[in-house]
């Protein structure tokens, strides 16, 4: 975290108080974001890339192409059954990399605090980031934090980049689908949007749901050192399953096929959603991936799907049946009767990420 030098005497203040809330910084700013930094960050974030005495990290540069992502996050509640705002932020933001097949190594976050957040949240979320990206292995590096007027900011709101590199030659895009390819999905849906909604409105169901948050980072580099090949992949986040396959689908002006019955919905999953009136298809993950490969490689990325506890239940759902022609999403039921899957005019759910 930039813009603090840890050894000046200005860096020193006294400690935070362990039940203190965020306050506007009315002529103390620089007083609390030092507090901020000295008590909370820079003991989560210490690493050889950290430079608190300067304005920016100021890194090695890898071997290999680099691939950039930025994102927001404005999740309501801050904590949710499964993981929180800071868990999501680093998850979501490792996992965009890993989509392009691209190792992640640094990241960068920006806190929007809302004035009133109690410190003690502030340092969940913090610790949360840290055990996160350790998991991972990848370093934040630099950041920033803001303070905002009471009622402006629903406790938090982050903003993260992500830096990787690509150590393979392979270019992972819509438009290299192929008709025959096989359509990979890496787990259970709907689990983060059900989570997140019904901690909102306070909703309990007879069996407790936990959302997916999870790095996919794994998975994929393995399929990489394994030697696969796929054509695309793409995380089902907002949106859920059905967006992320009708996004891939346009792009690639391709006509992907998905059999409704080989998709993986848990029993309280499904049975929130007809409860509230959802469709699992359009509700969001946040651990959770398709891969499309071709087919002779199809069993090998199943198998090395299941191996790893993000893809345990991870199934082949579909497959393209056709290119060069309108994107479009089939869904085939049980009857064996397809329906064209549509882009919501809305979102079913929102400030689930």
């Amino acid at each position: 975290m930039s813009g603090v030098d840890p050894t000046s005497s200005m860096a020193c203040p006294l400690p935070l108080p362990a039940n203190d809330t965020i306050r506007l910084a009315h002529g103390g700013g620089g007083r609390l974001m030092q507090q901020l930094l000295q008590d909370i960050f820079l003991p989560a974030f210490a690493n050889p890339d950290a430079q608190p005495d300067c304005d920016a990290a100021v890194l090695a540069r890898p071997s290999g192409r680099l691939a950039f992502t930025s994102d927001a996050f404005v999740v309501r509640p801050l904590f949710f059954p499964g993981g929180d705002i800071g868990k999501l932020a680093v998850c979501g933001t490792v996992n965009d990399l890993a989509m392009v097949g691209a190792r992640p190594l640094y990241l960068s976050v920006a806190f929007i605090l809302e004035e009133g957040l109690a410190l003690n949240d502030l340092k969940r979320i913090v610790e949360s980031m840290r055990v996160t990206a350790e998991s991972v292995g990848v370093r934040i590096v630099t950041g920033d934090t803001k303070v905002v007027d009471r009622g402006r900011g629903d406790g938090a709101y982050l903003h993260t980049s992500g830096v990787g590199v690509l150590e393979h030659a392979g270019s992972w895009r819509p438009g290299a689908v192929e008709t025959g390819d096989v359509i990979l999905l890496s787990g259970d849906i709907g689990r983060h949007g059900v989570a997140v909604l019904a901690e909102r409105e306070g909703l309990a169901f007879e069996s407790a749901i936990e959302s997916d948050c999870a790095c996919l980072v794994d998975p994929v580099m393995a399929a990489l050192a394994a030697g696969l090949t796929p054509r695309v992949m793409r995380d089902c986040t907002r949106g859920g399953l059905a967006s992320a396959l009708i996004e891939l689908a346009q792009a690639g002006a391709a006509r992907f096929r998905i059999e409704g019955t080989a998709i993986p919905v848990s029993d309280p999953v499904r049975g929130a959603c007809e409860l509230m009136g959802l469709d699992p298809l359009y509700v969001a993950n946040e651990g959770c991936m398709c891969w499309i490969v071709p087919p002779d490689q199809a069993a090998d990325a199943l198998a090395l799907l299941r191996q790893h506890p993000v893809g345990r239940q991870a199934e082949c759902i579909g497959e393209v049946i056709s290119t060069a022609t309108t994107g479009r999403v089939l869904l085939r039921n049980e009857l064996g009767v397809d329906r064209i899957l549509d882009l919501l005019s809305g979102e079913q759910l929102p400030r689930i990420c």
